[in-house]
């Protein structure tokens, strides 16, 4: 089932095309990264599917629209923005229990172990507060809160790295949960440790998206082997690209669909070590972001 479903949507701002015919699905259950470089299009998107830009095309939430039941879809959904803003007059406990209030929701239990788990102050002034205590205000109330559907975008923004360490253990919490999440960030080892599907946006269009693990078949592995028999040859292989021998260290790429092929090649040079290495998603995204300038 379908959590999230955007289908051909597109948005203007006046004579500005922001999104082109985005196609998007969250299934439930799934961590789906929604990646893309500044002014991609990525924070329209999760406007439009929280309700506060109306879109073209097909827009659906829980098989809702956004647009005309945004009341009913935030009962059952978390979000938290990258930049956070907070009544500077309520200290953040106050504002804590205001959006879980807003929700109907009475998880105070695990409220207080959130606070304690990223070292909260909840006494102190909204207005006293670091960008970072003020994501950690958004985080511990959407992440207290027992909803189906939870979107961060850009929610690690202002942390510290033991900080981070504490989100992703959130999120792992919550999927074992078999909730969902749609987590936005330019931190791409972060998306590459939570998700399991990915959709990269640029200039308001998908370019694409899909399973991590099948997305890296599509681009370049590397390859680090030693064998009792020199592989010299296989610089002339069409599948292998950025071959070099160093003290008897061979080290390519190989295309993701020629791999399987490579590897049986290599097992008649005699092999005494072997490594793999698939594409990090950085290398991925920038497969796919400069393939479309060029």
């Amino acid at each position: 089932m379908s959590v999230i479903s955007l289908k051909d949507v597109s948005k203007n701002f006046g004579k500005t095309k922001a999104l082109k015919g985005v196609k998007l699905e969250l299934q439930k259950g799934e961590i789906l990264g929604f990646i893309g470089p500044n002014g991609a299009g990525k924070t329209t998107t999760i406007r439009i599917i929280l309700g506060i830009l109306k879109g073209a095309g097909d827009s659906k939430v829980f098989g809702l629209d956004p647009w005309k039941d945004a009341i009913e879809i935030h009962k059952n959904l978390s979000y938290v923005p990258g930049d956070v803003n907070l009544w500077p007059n309520l200290t953040g406990g106050e504002v804590i229990d205001l959006f879980l209030k807003l929700k109907k929701q009475k998880n105070s239990n695990y409220k207080e172990e959130l606070i304690e788990k990223f070292d909260f102050d909840p006494r102190k002034k909204c207005r006293t507060y670091s960008k970072g205590n003020r994501q950690k205000v958004a985080l511990i109330s959407a992440l207290a809160a027992d909803v189906d559907l939870y979107i961060f975008d850009e929610p690690t923004s202002g942390l510290d790295p033991l900080m981070e360490s504490i989100f992703q253990e959130e999120v792992h919490r919550i999927k074992r949960e078999g909730k969902s999440i749609l987590l936005s960030s330019h931190i791409l080892s972060e998306v590459e440790k939570l998700c399991g599907s990915i959709s990269i946006i640029k200039d308001g269009t998908i370019i694409e998206s899909g399973p991590l693990a099948e997305l890296r078949h599509l681009t370049m592995s590397k390859i680090k082997v030693r064998t009792r028999k020199p592989l010299s040859d296989f610089e002339s292989n069409h599948a292998v690209h950025d071959f070099h021998i160093n003290e008897g260290l061979t080290e390519f790429s190989v295309d993701g669909k020629n791999l399987g092929e490579i590897i049986s090649l290599i097992s008649k040079y005699d092999i005494l070590t072997l490594e793999t290495q698939p594409p990090t998603l950085e290398e991925l995204f920038m497969s796919h972001y400069e393939r479309t300038i060029q």
